[in-house]
């Protein structure tokens, strides 16, 4: 089944709204990416902690992932929109508004409505070990750190592609959706072991499930 897209963004907005940026990205702009680059990261490991073998590779059903398989997609995905950043374009066209940016990070932070994982982030058992899968995290999100520390030009006025996306993406978007994205499955990484620890005191998931007296 191919992934269904996100959203346009807006994108058929007029240029009022939508608008290129040229020149060198701001300070305090790059600062705002790294701080939520960190969030992201933090968010991730405090989800983890304690979590151990039998935890990490358990499933709430088999259509689900388990904990290790969403920290495997994190490091998928991250590795693929890497790849992307590192070969944006020049801008030509107006792709950047900041509605936008803050419809991507609402979006990136809503779980209610599920949205289909594209084949290039789907784990297929690439880790042995919960260790392993965070550590490989570890590297490619410093890697991305690296990437925004070199990074001089305003990303708004290069040009790249997401794979759930329709249209060209800037690369102001793009950092938006790798810092937002690991909060996203931090959250989905709780749910995992709240379902995980029902499963291990069936008394409990009775007692939630019963109607209060």
């Amino acid at each position: 089944m191919a992934p269904k897209p996100l959203a346009t963004f807006g994108g058929n907005q007029p240029s009022s709204v939508l608008r290129c940026y040229s020149g060198i990205m701001l300070a305090s702009e790059k600062q705002e990416i790294l701080s939520r680059l960190d969030e992201g990261q933090k968010a991730l490991v405090l989800a983890l902690e304690g979590v151990d073998r039998e935890e990490a590779a358990w499933k709430p059903t088999t259509r689900e992932w388990s904990i290790l398989e969403c920290v495997e997609h994190l490091v998928l995905s991250e590795e693929f929109l890497l790849s992307r950043l590192e070969v944006a374009r020049s801008a030509t066209e107006a792709a950047s508004s900041r509605a936008r940016e803050a419809a991507i990070l609402s979006r990136g932070l809503d779980r209610s409505t599920r949205v289909e994982c594209p084949d290039v982030a789907r784990p297929h058992g690439c880790f042995g070990n919960l260790q392993e899968a965070v550590a490989n995290f570890s590297g490619v999100r410093t890697r991305t750190v690296d990437w925004v520390n070199r990074l001089e030009e305003d990303p708004r006025s290069r040009l790249t592609d997401h794979p759930l996306i329709q249209g060209p993406v800037s690369c102001y978007e793009m950092l938006l959706i790798i810092s937002v994205h690991p909060r996203r499955h931090a959250e989905q990484i709780k749910l995992i072991r709240t379902s995980f620890a029902r499963s291990r005191r069936p008394e409990l998931t009775v007692s939630l499930s019963s109607d209060p007296v």
